[in-house]
């Protein structure tokens, strides 16, 4: 039986937060610029509310010029791609984030294309994706960036490891995967990437020298689908019920961790694992785009 270690995203995005601040301290010493980033959110999902709140807080304990806009849920995509259109101009902002997702009558698209690439620190952009395919990144997306930093900072490189990818969502399986077949530091990986429409996706995760789960099913990946000593990175987030709890419900992720944590040579909880770097690796990218902004 493997003891696994307990990788915290905690504390390790406090540590990438505190490297920020330093950049921030430094930056503005040196250009006189204030690193900023606006969050747009548009209606009144609950969740998206806290994040966006989240990062509000975060930026500001690193130094940083935040605002958040809220719009109503009957926004208009015309009004909001004007409203973009004006903080792509504005100065004072080095990172436009449009959180996601975004009412019906909204193509979100559209809107992600309409962002100025050069603060698009979602790294979401057709443009930002094309360098990072190219090997030639401007800006990674926050949560599979936040991925690689768990597996270099814990001793985990995955350079010529086999690497399997459950989930090839826009937001983390097809990027992470383009990130981590790199000829860089922090890649060189093998990568294969599993979905729904994979057959015995067991047969491909069992193999796997490291499995990220990012297919937002709870507990979807079992003891026996990984093999002793696999490092296991847990993207996923879901509710599920649970009467003993006040709310009614706890947060649980893609992997069953307490069976998958026997087998395991590293794992990341759910909460407290791969959430907390996300935010951190934000402001990494909103840090970036006001250093490439000052030319520095």
């Amino acid at each position: 039986m493997v003891t696994a270690l307990r990788i915290d995203g905690k504390q390790m995005a406090i540590d990438i937060r505190g490297e920020v601040a330093e950049g921030v301290a430094k930056l503005k010493a040196e250009t006189n610029v204030t690193p900023g980033l606006v969050a747009v959110l548009v209606g009144d999902d609950g969740a998206s509310a806290i994040y966006v709140r989240n990062k509000g807080i975060a930026c500001e304990e690193a130094g940083m010029f935040s605002e958040t806009i809220n719009l109503p849920a009957d926004t208009t995509q015309e009004d909001l791609l004007a409203l973009v259109a004006k903080l792509n101009e504005d100065d004072r902002f080095h990172g436009v984030l449009v959180q996601l997702p975004l009412p019906r009558q909204i193509d979100e698209r559209t809107v992600i294309q309409s962002i100025n690439p050069d603060k698009d620190v979602d790294g979401m952009h057709p443009i930002s994706t094309g360098l990072l395919l190219e090997g030639n990144p401007r800006f990674l997306p926050a949560t599979p960036a936040g991925v690689q930093q768990m597996l270099m900072r814990t001793g985990n490189d995955p350079s010529g490891k086999h690497v399997v990818i459950v989930g090839r969502s826009n937001i983390v399986g097809k990027p992470l995967a383009a990130m981590l077949m790199q000829k860089s530091p922090g890649a060189n990986a093998t990568v294969t990437v599993v979905h729904t429409g994979t057959k015995g996706i067991e047969v491909f995760t069992r193999q796997a020298d490291i499995v990220v789960a990012a297919v937002g099913r709870a507990n979807s990946i079992t003891a026996d689908m990984v093999k002793d000593g696999a490092v296991v990175i847990d993207v996923g987030i879901n509710r599920i019920e649970d009467a003993t709890r006040k709310n009614g419900y706890r947060l649980v992720g893609d992997v069953a961790y307490d069976e998958v944590f026997e087998k395991a040579s590293a794992i990341t909880p759910v909460p407290g694992g791969v959430g907390p770097m996300t935010i951190a690796m934000l402001l990494m990218n909103t840090l970036r785009a006001a250093q490439y902004a000052a030319g520095v």
